[in-house]
């Protein structure tokens, strides 16, 4: 409206500037005489200014007959575009400058008027190659998903266009849940372009979401080449799909390609925890009892896990506390004053029944970091060393509501799982998972993989039902074993022992 009014006054000013400027010419003395040959012309000041003007139309419109003019000549001389081109010249620059105010009112979020400036552009130039991608990302900004569609598969006709078209209509798919086609897509617009980034992460994500490992692998492989992936970390990653690759070829029955490649994913990355177990197992399986113990030892060396601990354990499984208690030391000799590591000797040491060695190993962390594992042990050696069962029980009560400890967390969003994976559960980002402490809220209805076996014996009295018991899990939390099965064992979930859980019943009693 603002605009409306000021060009209306910016036209009356035009006009009254004009009429002025006629007036003061008309009021004029003299004027302008011109002599040609035998005629001479005197005109006023007001004559002359109209020649003026006269005499600049004559010449544009001389230019446009003499373009003309060269244009038939052209035609003549077999030029036979050289008449379309001519008259055509108006219409382009009428069509160039619709496409660049498109492009310029997409760029400021003015969608309609991009549609609408692109669609002048199409009718003035004929060039869907230009105006349809402009088509296409105005009418996703406005919600019109039909006709970016649209747009999106009349540039699939062009060999020029056709990447963007098919990535158009990957992004959509993949917006709408449909990673079947989304994943054909991506692998279409990777063979068009394999260097362009987006769509290699794209394809990649899918893959792994699909389990095609060995597709993941070539697509990784693939960044690495065209300088999208650091080398470190592609080296990472390829040993996660290794193992991934490993894991589905071990659920397929074939073991030895299973050794083979559970290997290779530990020498790609030996600080994988998952491949180091996997491929120590292995190991164990070939007879190689060294080789395992050399994997496992390195593994800890970088980052100590309950996992190791296990894969190191059934490396021999029917050793006594002892022997076991003596073998381990191979392991806990590198980083001593780490966490997992006291708190494996100190579930040894329990397992020894050498109950005040395993309260020197735990030291404070019953107290300064308590969680569900390190609490479960310090109430086993209060029952060891023979105190009153309101104090164990006061362990236990603790160990249900405390913390669970370190988890497989997602980096991404967060999301806590049971066990390592490829690919995040929740979000479905790839190699995202990473073992570290999560708020006690984010776990209140999971059970600790790290609840190690321990004898808690018989209490004298029942003990009481905690106000809010812990949420349904697979395993019967410490509290309700103790209560409920007289001389009951306390066991995790399979593979989260270090201590013997393997071991015959009448060699643990």
């Amino acid at each position: 409206m603002l605009w409306s009014l000021v060009k209306i006054i910016l036209f009356v000013v035009l006009v009254a500037a004009a009429t002025l400027g006629a007036s003061y010419l008309l009021d004029m003395d003299g004027g302008v005489r011109i002599a040609f040959g035998g005629m001479e012309f005197n005109l006023t000041p007001l004559k002359s200014v109209i020649a003026m003007v006269l005499l600049v139309l004559g010449v544009w419109l001389f230019l446009k007959l003499f373009g003309l003019l060269i244009a038939v000549l052209k035609f003549i001389n077999g030029d036979e575009t050289s008449l379309s081109r001519y008259f055509d010249r108006n219409r382009e620059r009428k069509g160039f400058q619709a496409l660049r105010e498109g492009m310029i009112a997409l760029a400021s979020g003015e969608a309609r008027l991009a549609m609408a400036k692109a669609q002048k552009a199409q009718k003035l130039l004929d060039s869907p190659e230009l105006t349809n991608l402009i088509t296409a990302q105005a009418a996703e900004m406005t919600g019109d998903r039909r006709r970016a569609e649209e747009a999106y598969k009349a540039l699939l006709t062009d060999d020029r266009t056709r990447f963007v078209g098919v990535r158009g209509i990957m992004k959509q798919k993949l917006a709408d849940g449909d990673t079947e086609t989304a994943l054909k897509l991506a692998e279409k617009a990777f063979a068009i372009k394999p260097a362009h980034r987006e769509v290699q992460d794209t394809l990649l994500q899918l893959q792994a979401q699909k389990a095609d490992w060995k597709g993941a692998r070539a697509t990784l492989n693939a960044k690495l080449r065209h300088g999208t992936l650091p080398r470190d970390v592609h080296k990472r990653r390829d040993a996660v799909l290794a193992l991934s690759e490993a894991k589905g070829v071990l659920d397929e029955g074939q073991t030895i390609e299973a050794r083979e490649a559970a290997i290779e994913a530990n020498r790609l990355s030996p600080d994988l925890i998952p491949a180091a177990v996997m491929a120590a197992r292995s190991y164990v399986e070939q007879g190689k009892p060294k080789y395992a113990t050399r994997v496992l030892k390195k593994a800890w060396e970088v980052s100590p896990h309950p996992d190791l601990a296990s894969a190191f354990g059934a490396i021999e499984p029917n050793e006594d506390p002892k022997a076991r208690l003596k073998r381990f030391k191979t392991l806990t000799k590198s980083q001593p004053d780490h966490r997992e590591t006291r708190l494996l000797l100190a579930e040894l040491n329990i397992a020894a029944e050498d109950f005040p060695e395993a309260r020197r190993a735990l030291g404070d962390l019953a107290v300064t970091s308590p969680d569900a594992r390190s609490l479960t042990m310090m109430a086993a050696i209060e029952r060891g060393e023979g105190k009153p069962d309101a104090v164990v029980r006061g362990w236990l009560t603790r160990a249900v509501t405390a913390p669970r400890g370190p988890q497989w967390t997602c980096d991404n969003c967060h999301h806590v799982q049971g066990e390592w994976g490829p690919v995040c559960d929740n979000c479905g980002a790839f190699d995202t998972l990473s073992w570290r402490d999560t708020p006690a809220s984010e776990l209140s209805g999971l059970v600790s993989s790290a609840m190690l076996p321990m004898l808690v014996g018989k209490l004298d009295e029942p003990a009481p039902v905690a106000e809010t018991p812990p949420a349904p899990a697979p395993a019967p939390t410490l509290p309700e074993a103790a209560e409920e099965v007289p001389d009951a064992e306390i066991l995790p979930p399979d593979g989260a022992s270090a201590t013997g859980a393997d071991r015959p019943e009448a060699e643990r009693k």
